[in-house]
């Protein structure tokens, strides 16, 4: 039976969803200034057992058996390496310009042989081999080339690429990986994407250049990530380039050793996580094992879209706060099998004319892989939440920190995360 969750209809679910997004900037902006005041967060208090060897189990714990067993209650080296992937995405707010009045606003404040060091995180083993760049899609009015430069910066640093290089890490871990890390939404063209809700075709591109009625069976995104994903300019080549081109150069030096892929961010970060290894999956035949760790990531795209990242052998672990309002968002879901819903209904049971209604917003989306469900109020830290500290980044890594499992939410000798 399919289901679709709703507040009360489709329709009023939509005009929720319209409330939710215009609140969305405001969670962002304070996100940004939260990792500002955090910036004496010590990764003390959220230290992952880096003594832990994975070995031959890293597989499973990288998504080999969907984290079936792990989750509840959460596997000791699961949640260590929840937070040490974490740490990689802490870094690019770290070390993203934020000041508007900057010249080099909305770039990386560290050259790339110091940008681990200089971020601030612990040792960890890896090696930065790639600055990446989203450049946004939409085009603006000629006269707001006269705005701001911080109004109108179109393309701005998002994240990098970094490899395992250091030998007794390699050892621990059981193979070689590769971290791409984005950070979530911080410029005025990155939240036009964020609003463009609606879902657009995309890969392969024989389907959407030929396709001029979309087929139910068309992997479909929203509008915004994968412009950002797939836009350029001529100074500036697309993120899914800069991605392409360094996925290819590691296959080509460590294709023949024991190697995976680790896509992790949150907030945007977290859909253009989900987007990058779609891509990477259906590009290179020869990819190795491809995870995302999200968190606090909004949906990404239809059922059809979901279906073709199980089929390509993506594996997604989604940390997901139900506090957190940004997690709701796009759209609304139909047939969402993986996460509990109480309050769900029959589609089939709705009016025929209202079907159809629904079905031709390009709103429906579908939640992807498997959901790590973490309650800020499990915690008994987080008194004074809000839509921004329930989104914020600090609140999930904390969340990992001291849950333990549903019957006992949280450690009772978790200790408090930096001023929240």
């Amino acid at each position: 039976m399919k289901l679709a969750r709703f507040c009360t209809s489709p329709i009023d679910r939509l005009e929720q969803n319209e409330i939710v997004v215009t609140q969305m900037y405001r969670a962002s902006a304070t996100t940004s200034a939260s990792v500002k005041l955090n910036s004496k967060l010590s990764w003390n208090s959220l230290a992952y057992d880096s003594a832990a060897k994975l070995g031959n189990n890293w597989m499973e714990i990288q998504g080999s058996n969907n984290w079936e067993g792990l989750l509840d209650p959460l596997d000791q080296n699961l949640r260590s390496e929840l937070l040490r992937y974490g740490q990689f995405v802490e870094a690019t707010y770290r070390c993203f310009d934020f000041d508007p009045s900057s010249p080099t606003y909305a770039t990386c404040k560290y050259p790339r042989n110091s940008f681990l060091t200089r971020s601030g995180i612990a040792e960890t083993g890896y090696r930065m081999t790639k600055h990446l760049r989203a450049t946004c899609g939409v085009h603006l009015p000629r006269w707001l080339d006269r705005a701001p430069s911080w109004m109108s910066t179109q393309s701005s640093w998002i994240g990098y690429v970094a490899v395992c290089q250091d030998k007794k890490e390699i050892a621990r871990l059981g193979r070689r990986d590769v971290v791409i890390a984005y950070r979530g939404t911080a410029t005025c063209f990155e939240w036009l994407e964020n609003l463009r809700a609606t879902l657009t075709a995309c890969w392969p591109p024989d389907d959407v250049a030929t396709s001029v009625h979309l087929r139910p069976s068309t992997p479909m995104v929203q509008t915004g990530f994968f412009s950002l994903y797939t836009s350029s300019t001529d100074t500036c080549p697309s993120l899914q380039d800069m991605v392409r081109e360094q996925i290819k150069r590691v296959l080509d030096l460590y294709g023949d050793e024991p190697l995976s892929i680790t896509i992790t961010g949150h907030s945007l970060g977290a859909a253009l996580a989900t987007l990058t290894a779609y891509d990477i999956n259906l590009t290179f035949n020869n990819a190795p094992m491809v995870t995302v760790i999200s968190f606090g990531g909004p949906r990404v795209g239809n059922r059809s879209f979901r279906c073709q990242l199980e089929k390509s052998g993506t594996k997604i672990l989604r940390v997901v706060n139900p506090d957190d309002l940004i997690t709701k968002v796009p759209g609304f879901v139909i047939d969402d099998y993986d996460v509990a819903n109480k309050q769900a209904v029959d589609v089939a049971a709705l009016p025929s004319w209202l079907q159809k209604r629904v079905e031709n917003t390009h709103l429906v989306y579908a939640d992807v892989g498997k959901e790590l469900r973490l309650s800020s109020r499990d915690s008994p830290f987080l008194s004074k939440m809000n839509v921004a500290t329930c989104h914020d980044l600090s609140t999930y890594l904390h969340l990992v920190k001291g849950f333990v499992s549903s019957t006992c939410p949280f450690k009772a000798t978790a200790r408090k995360l930096g001023s929240i």
